[in-house]
């Protein structure tokens, strides 16, 4: 099932230009603000929707250009997923950018949010989020385009999806590898999600 267009407001309403009046160094939330609907015009939330292109049938899964605008204010903060979520519900200039101004619960989930980059990356969509970024930056002048670039290309949070699916995988390879030492020995042994220990019965 794909996810639906995300069509934020393009004005600032009274209390984002507020909030817009008070920042006067995080001047990357101004801009991606500014620019959310050139950034994820029509084409390229068509383009990210590729992701979800083997999501089961059921809900809707969300739209993936408030997932983008989170990853890329991770990248260039170095929050952690953990500190991404909390922010969108404690920090106004997030919720500035991803459209959910006084929301008292998160727009996506931590699980969703990972999920979502580690599709984004594995389809080499964050380089052309990157690029995308970088270059409304250069054209319109509203934020450093070097400066830009050198913060997301250097984020580790690119390299992090990377990281969870080799843990994911010794994990699986190492309940196997128990299982199989267990059951030559006549045991029977199950691991519990979630804790590193092996209990025979």
């Amino acid at each position: 099932m794909q996810p639906p267009l995300w069509h934020p407001a393009v004005e600032l309403s009274n209390a984002e230009q507020a909030i817009v009046n008070r920042i006067k160094r995080a001047k990357l939330f101004i801009f991606l603000r500014q620019v959310r609907h050139q950034l994820f015009d029509d084409e390229f939330q068509t383009e990210l929707a590729k992701i979800y292109d083997d999501s089961p049938k059921g809900q809707p899964p969300i739209p993936p250009a408030p997932l983008a605008l989170a990853t890329i204010l991770q990248a260039y903060t170095g929050a952690s997923d953990d500190e991404a979520i909390e922010s969108l519900l404690m920090d106004k200039r997030w919720q500035l950018v991803l459209d959910c101004l006084e929301c008292e619960e998160p727009p996506f989930s931590k699980p969703t949010l990972v999920r979502f980059r580690a599709q984004l990356i594995k389809r080499r969509l964050d380089r052309r989020l990157i690029e995308r970024t970088v270059e409304l930056a250069k054209q319109t002048g509203g934020f450093g385009s070097k400066n830009l670039r050198a913060a997301l290309d250097s984020s580790p949070l690119w390299g992090a999806a990377k990281v969870e699916d080799t843990y994911n995988l010794l994990g699986h390879a190492l309940k196997k590898a128990i299982s199989v030492i267990a059951r030559q020995q006549g045991q029977g042994c199950f691991i519990r999600q979630g804790q590193g220990v092996c209990q025979y019965h």
